[in-house]
């Protein structure tokens, strides 16, 4: 599988959660970097590992799929992996 096939598959809903989180931490550091009026330095830098951080969080989840011949069997609505002591 290359990197378009992977990306067009479907990703499972935990890690969309994951990356819309990655895309407003992205959106936010990009926002206060780009500020019009003097901001500490402090700020800029975390900002700036925000920006990181997001764009990053955001292209792994985006590359993780629903791969249907190893997922988990559902059974009465519950993962079969609970049940698993």
């Amino acid at each position: 599988m290359n990197i378009v096939e992977r990306y067009k598959k479907p990703t499972p809903k935990f890690f969309r959660t994951l990356r819309n989180i990655g895309i407003a931490l992205a959106t936010a550091g990009g926002a206060i970097i780009a500020a019009p009026i003097s901001l500490p330095a402090v700020l800029v830098t975390v900002a700036t590992y925000m920006t990181v951080a997001g764009t990053v969080a955001t292209a792994v989840s985006q590359a993780v799929t629903i791969d249907e011949k190893t997922e988990i069997p559902k059974i009465d609505g519950k993962d079969s992996a609970s049940n698993i002591k």
